[in-house]
């Protein structure tokens, strides 16, 4: 397990969480436009790319202990506490760049969850909102004449059956 290892499981990371990012924006526009038909689907699409999110992390994990007991310190250091470790040269610059990358995607990550379990908790409420409205209200008469029972729907009693 030599750093090299570590750094292609890091660009593996990287490119996931981009794709994760990807995935939550996707989301967010279904959840803005109203075309929640499909959410589903993007949830599901997000939920994929999370799973591969945590194999890559172990494998990860299990890197960066290798090259943590190469580079002499703890094996549970963290990404930040190996890179401080690198020996000087292209690994500590290469090893910083892959962190910082990925400290601002997972912020975009956190912005982007918030805000679309803004957007849900709305569409929930928006849900509950309409549903509870329905049987309430003044009786209406349909064009054909048949009354309606305070939720726009002709009942069954107005039909002949």
């Amino acid at each position: 397990m030599t750093a090299q290892d570590l750094s292609a499981l890091l660009w593996q990371e990287r490119e996931l969480l981009e794709l994760l990012v990807f995935k939550l924006e996707e989301e967010q526009l279904l959840l803005t436009s109203g075309k929640t038909r499909w959410l589903h689907h993007a949830t599901r699409e997000v939920e994929q790319v999370l799973e591969r999110l945590r194999e890559v992390g172990l494998a990860r994990a299990v890197h960066a202990a290798g090259v943590a007991t190469e580079w002499g310190i703890d094996d549970g250091a963290t990404l930040r506490e190996i890179t401080a470790a690198a020996p000087d040269g292209p690994w500590q610059e290469l090893l910083s760049a892959h962190l910082q990358a990925m400290t601002a995607l997972v912020a975009q990550i956190s912005a982007l969850r918030d805000s679309n379990q803004h957007f849900l908790k709305a569409a929930s409420r928006s849900t509950q909102e309409t549903l509870a409205g329905i049987g309430t209200g003044a009786g209406t008469y349909a064009a054909d004449g048949a009354s309606t029972q305070g939720h726009g729907l002709p009942t069954l009693l107005d039909k002949d059956l």
